[in-house]
């Protein structure tokens, strides 16, 4: 199957507007710091034929498939197994000083998604595994067999805002009693019996259960944390940023990161602002940008999408306190 037939990148054209101007310099870097199925790296491949790439992803089905993908474009492109938070490591490796784009896609991935055998959906049956990269870390089974109550509900309402958090930890402690939850199936068998029946009505309630797990298992959020602050650190003056996020957790991280590189910090009642504490980034969107209406429906992942966009404008100075 060709894999445009599987994978529709989100907000292509809004990115490819968003970060061209980065990019129509000569020998422009970008990274691709979530490369999934390369749906969006070879857009811009395409787009720009001077561009080289640097693709990041832990999952290593993930990068066998887009290196078949991405082949023709021969050392155009440079793949790197690593975490999004290791950028600046992957950026050093391949020699680059600095770079000129950086493109976050956030989330699970659409290979994830339809791979039912890894366990990220709950409307089929499969092994509760959900880890990005299948050859590290603990599997949502391990977290549903050895967390204690008080940690799955905190997982549950921090990660998966769950207001009945509580009650689905103890419908979960309880059943393991008769053993491990190993299966998507049996984990959404036990959501059920514990949820109202108005509350099913509202929505199916394993989805922000499958969300907190998978959130936890790859520790997304303290990736992200770190991720932005390094993307923004290697970015060259004049340099681009794209994040697509796909939950409030997500996005309010890029939000708040944003909103500290695009803020003066100069002292209050500083009567002339010292270049040290002139903001470093400027915002290139106002907000988030939410797909078009024409795109939501004829791409449904691409409905809870929140695009945030920033520009360097200047190096970082020290301040005489850091010098």
């Amino acid at each position: 199957m060709d894999l445009r037939d599987i994978h529709t990148p989100v907000m292509l054209g809004r990115c490819l507007a968003l970060l061209g101007p980065a990019l129509s310099r000569e020998g422009a870097v970008l990274v691709d710091a979530t490369l999934g199925m390369g749906g969006h790296a070879e857009a811009f491949l395409e787009r720009f034929p001077d561009l080289r790439v640097i693709g990041l992803d832990r999952d290593r089905d993930a990068l066998r498939i887009a290196g078949e993908r991405l082949a023709r474009f021969g050392e155009r492109i440079v793949f790197v197994h690593t975490v999004y938070d290791g950028i600046a490591d992957a950026v050093r490796g391949v020699g680059a000083p600095a770079v000129d784009a950086v493109l976050f896609d956030l989330g699970v991935s659409s290979l994830q998604l339809d791979e039912a055998e890894r366990g990220f959906s709950y409307a089929r049956d499969a092994p509760l595994d959900m880890r990005m990269d299948q050859s590290t870390g603990i599997t949502a089974a391990d977290v549903l067999a050895t967390y204690g109550e008080g940690d799955l509900r905190r997982i549950f309402e921090r990660y998966g805002e769950e207001k009945l958090a509580g009650r689905y930890a103890r419908a979960i402690i309880s059943a393991r009693s008769d053993g491990r939850i190993e299966r998507s199936g049996r984990l959404v068998e036990i959501l059920v019996a514990a949820t109202p029946a108005a509350v099913q009505r509202a929505g199916h309630p394993a989805k922000r259960v499958f969300q907190a797990l998978r959130v936890e298992v790859n520790a997304e959020l303290a990736a992200v944390e770190r991720a932005i602050p390094a993307a923004l650190g290697v970015l060259a003056v004049g340099g681009r940023i794209v994040v697509l996020s796909y939950q409030s957790l997500e996005d309010r991280i890029v939000k708040r990161a944003f909103a500290d590189a695009t803020t003066s910090t100069a002292p209050a009642g500083l009567p002339v602002e010292l270049p040290e504490h002139a903001p470093r980034f400027r915002l290139l969107v106002k907000g988030a940008e939410l797909a078009s209406d024409e795109e939501r429906a004829t791409n449904s992942r691409s409905a809870p999408v929140r695009l945030r966009a920033a520009e360097r404008i200047r190096e970082d100075i020290p301040t005489k306190e850091a010098a």
